[in-house]
């Protein structure tokens, strides 16, 4: 990518990283129109080839910056000795929802990612891609079992609360007044419903 994008004004930066973001997550990296990025950003399709060189590189940036805002957000909001189960969750789910109210449309485009079978885009996000799965996994690991009722798998209870997440936001990001603040309410509550449902007396 051209270096001469970060001298543009914050604003400007941030509508054509989520008219990206958006296009990307509906589509996919093949059926994804630079069109459509430069009518969602308000800007010309001449501006975003020379900010980007090509679509890939409008990809291969937007991974590499969705991966590195995620992880910077995570650093912030996850305490370093944390690892209480639900305490750890719910740590990683406020810094998703920091990263959602500066992008929204940001986990969305990072679940299509990992979808993603298109040989060239694949190929040029893939070693990050990995990273990035490394990265949660290991805040994962890191959560203390102990506490769960013997029924209360705990893989399969996390994996719960990332699918209850994730259909959060895929409808709250998709309505016209998302917030993220109002977001983080209602996923809070499915959490300590579950919690409730899996922690020993």
């Amino acid at each position: 990518m051209n270096e001469k994008f970060w001298d543009l004004k914050k604003e400007k930066q941030d509508r054509m990283i989520n008219a990206a973001l958006k296009v990307f997550s509906q589509y996919g990296y093949y059926h994804a129109s630079t069109d459509e990025i430069v009518k969602t950003a308000g800007i010309s399709k001449g501006l975003l080839f020379h900010y980007f060189g090509s679509k890939i590189g409008v990809y291969a940036f937007l991974y590499d910056y969705a991966t590195r805002f995620v992880t910077l957000e995570l650093t912030g909001h996850v305490e370093k000795n944390e690892n209480g189960y639900f305490e750890l969750y719910e740590q990683i789910l406020s810094a998703k929802v920091a990263s959602m109210a500066q992008y929204p449309y940001i986990f969305l485009f990072l679940n299509k990612a990992d979808e993603e079978d298109y040989l060239e885009a694949v190929d040029e996000i893939g070693e990050r891609r990995d990273k990035y799965h490394r990265i949660m996994e290991a805040l994962r690991e890191r959560a203390d079992v102990t506490r769960l009722t013997d029924k209360a798998d705990y893989r399969k209870t996390w994996d719960v609360m990332d699918f209850t997440v994730q259909g959060l936001i895929d409808k709250n990001v998709k309505s016209d007044n998302f917030r993220a603040d109002i977001f983080m309410q209602e996923a809070l509550e499915y959490i300590d419903m579950i919690r409730e449902m899996s922690i020993k007396e």
